[in-house]
């Protein structure tokens, strides 16, 4: 009976978000029940609809696109018969819907089924230290995040904080039992700590709280007692601790944090840095950015010749102001990675790069600016959506599709950035980060440890440029 329970409070929450949509949407599951008892209908409406897209393999976003036009087009034609409306929309509701949700729902599933088949091995879980005080709702979602991550990856949490805050925030959002459950099998600790580092206090303030959960996480990773750090609060305080925990990599003046921004290409990211750790920069900083955004993208990305371009405002050479303009000279000169030119703002997205450098203040504007343009963009299109019986339908068809461009470009799904150029591997997250972003950043810092991301950033300061 307690396995059951336990089974239940760990189902994946993208499931969860799946069965509240169906409840909501009584409108869409009234159709597709219909559809399930029309079969004949169903099969007939079929092939009408693949016989026009001219393809069965088409994409499902165009197959949607198809459906929901012909639905529209049958219901002004047809105003007066709404029987038959609601009949030919549920034969199709069957055949659209269930690639894009039942599918999608068998896939988790499968995900699950593989989890539980590796049933993890204590030897193969790496240990990450985090901040379970930092940021602007903490420590709850961050908890909840973290417990959430620890069914799905290969890892284990030192979630560092007061203990009995974390404790109360777990009663509150009714994560007990799982807490307890997760201490028990040793694949989370909890570690007190003093005061976090408030988001409004200055970086310094890690001098003088020695015991703030920040500090006390950073430590588990210079003590090998963790093999990488996560923290959604103060940016500042988490760079200015690990410098004076974990210290530099030699050579490197200032480290720099880089962001993972979409691309065209859903499967190929850029990595952009720095997104705000250095407001001025010099050309020589640009320069150890675009060598530590190089192995970056090899490493993790898995990209075998990564493309580096310099955020510029225009292409050509001549271009920018006297910080692009020296800089430019330095990437042109290295031999150790493949230097593609100046990249403009409207090519950052295009998929031509896989890293982009730039000074912290600018980066830091283009990241700001892409996290909005995930919900303007969908409120926009919401907006010019009809309206009425045919806006409902058709929302329905199409409501799939406008999530996943959302997730696409919702900083959420990204989770946190890398600080690359100090001894260790942390993972900066955004201060309002809930459980989605938690988990995200928690398998961005697996990623980076499972690719032996410092193995390789230590060989940089064989570089004779970095010795000089």
């Amino acid at each position: 009976m307690g396995r059951d329970i336990i089974n239940k409070i760990n189902k994946p929450r993208a499931i969860r978000r799946l069965v509240i949509w169906y409840k909501r949407n009584s409108a869409v599951t009234s159709i597709v029940d219909t559809a399930a008892s029309s079969a004949v209908t169903a099969s007939n409406v079929a092939g009408n609809v693949v016989s026009g897209a001219g393809s069965v393999v088409s994409t499902a976003s165009n197959v949607a696109g198809n459906v929901a036009g012909n639905v529209v087009s049958s219901a002004e034609s047809v105003v007066n018969t709404a029987s038959s409306v609601v009949s030919n929309a549920s034969s199709i509701a069957k055949n659209t819907l269930q690639p894009l949700v039942f599918d999608p729902l068998k896939r988790l599933q499968n995900n699950d089924n593989i989890l539980d088949k590796a049933e993890d091995s204590q030897t193969n879980r790496i240990w990450i230290a985090v901040d379970g005080m930092g940021g602007d709702y903490a420590p709850g979602p961050i908890l909840e995040g973290c417990l959430e991550a620890i069914s799905r990856f290969p890892i284990n949490i030192k979630f560092v904080g007061k203990i009995e805050k974390v404790k109360n925030a777990a009663e509150k959002i009714g994560l007990v039992e799982l807490l307890e459950k997760e201490i028990e099998n040793n694949r989370l600790e909890l570690v007190d700590s003093g005061d976090p580092i408030e988001m409004n206090e200055e970086a310094t303030a890690v001098r003088k709280k020695k015991k703030a959960s920040i500090n006390v996480a950073m430590d588990l990773v210079r003590n090998n007692k963790a093999q990488a750090v996560y923290s959604a609060g103060n940016s500042g305080a988490m760079m200015a601790s690990a410098i004076f925990r974990i210290g530099r990599l030699k050579g490197i003046d200032r480290p720099a944090i880089g962001a993972l921004f979409p691309t065209r290409d859903q499967t190929r990211p850029v990595l952009v840095l720095d997104v705000g750790a250095n407001t001025d920069c010099k050309p020589s900083y640009l320069h150890q950015f675009a060598l530590l955004g190089n192995i970056y993208a090899k490493d993790v990305l898995q990209v075998k010749k990564p493309r580096i371009g310099l955020l510029n405002i225009g292409e050509e050479e001549c271009k920018g102001n006297d910080l692009s303009l020296k800089t430019f000279e330095l990437l042109s000169n290295e031999k150790n990675f493949d230097f593609g030119g100046n990249c403009e703002g409207r090519d950052v997205l295009s998929g031509g790069f896989d890293v982009v450098v730039c000074d912290g203040f600018t980066g830091n504007i283009l990241l700001k600016f892409l996290e909005s343009v995930g919900g303007v963009l969908l409120d926009i299109l919401r907006s010019e959506l009809p309206r009425g019986r045919r806006g409902k339908v058709g929302s329905a068809f199409l409501k799939s599709n406008l999530i996943r461009i959302k997730k696409r470009l919702d900083h959420a799904e990204h989770g946190g950035a890398l600080l690359l150029g100090v001894n260790g591997i942390c993972v900066i997250g955004h201060g309002s980060s809930k459980s989605l972003s938690v988990v995200s950043a928690l398998r961005l810092a697996h990623s980076a440890v499972n690719h032996n991301v410092m193995e390789n950033l230590n060989q940089l300061q064989k570089l004779q440029v970095l010795n000089s």
